[in-house]
């Protein structure tokens, strides 16, 4: 298992990540049925492939943080890739130092997918989120509302949330171990 010190590993991960992203946005991008740079424009509606009743790809233009919160036009969109560039600088810096190699893997996974995203804000003033997994899986209700996964996303979306579970699992469950594996004081 790669320990915390492999940076070649590590790096190799964020780039992964990153192409990985930037790859499948392009994808989407680049199809018609998608509308995307139109649909830049908010007046103008995306497009979407239906696939299945749990599965679509669905583009939408994100100009908010996570989840489209905190929507941001002009000026805030520089903000947003000033905050996010130094959140990404900081965890650099973490994975340099991390001494568990789960601390390296979330925070290679974060940094890949902050990068994926923010270079979508510097080119777009948005990030292009597709993956839509808003069902109703399987046909499931409740109430009048169908259950699925609410948000529309994109692989740096999905590489920035595993990273994190993963960075509070290792942060708050694993830390009372020391990097050898015996039990810390």
């Amino acid at each position: 298992m790669a320990g915390p010190g492999d940076r070649k590993l590590w790096l190799a991960l964020i780039v992964f990540v990153i192409v990985a992203d930037q790859l499948t946005k392009l994808a989407i991008l680049s199809t018609p049925v998608f509308n995307a740079i139109d649909c830049l424009d908010v007046t103008v509606p995306c497009g979407q492939i239906e696939l299945s009743s749990v599965f679509d790809l669905t583009m939408l233009w994100n100009r908010g943080i996570s989840f489209g919160t905190f929507q941001s036009d002009g000026l805030m969109r520089w903000v947003l890739v000033l905050a996010t560039s130094g959140i990404a600088s900081a965890f650099i810096y973490w994975l340099l130092r991390a001494e568990r190699w789960l601390t390296a893997l979330s925070l290679a996974l974060v940094v890949g997918g902050a990068i994926g995203n923010l270079i979508d804000r510097v080119r777009f003033g948005a990030v292009v989120d597709f993956l839509d997994f808003s069902g109703p899986w399987f046909g499931a209700h409740v109430a009048s509302w169908p259950v699925g996964f609410p948000w529309v996303f994109n692989i740096a979306d999905a590489a920035i949330t595993v990273g994190a579970v993963l960075l509070f699992l290792d942060q708050f469950l694993m830390s009372r171990h020391s990097p050898d594996g015996k039990e810390g004081a």
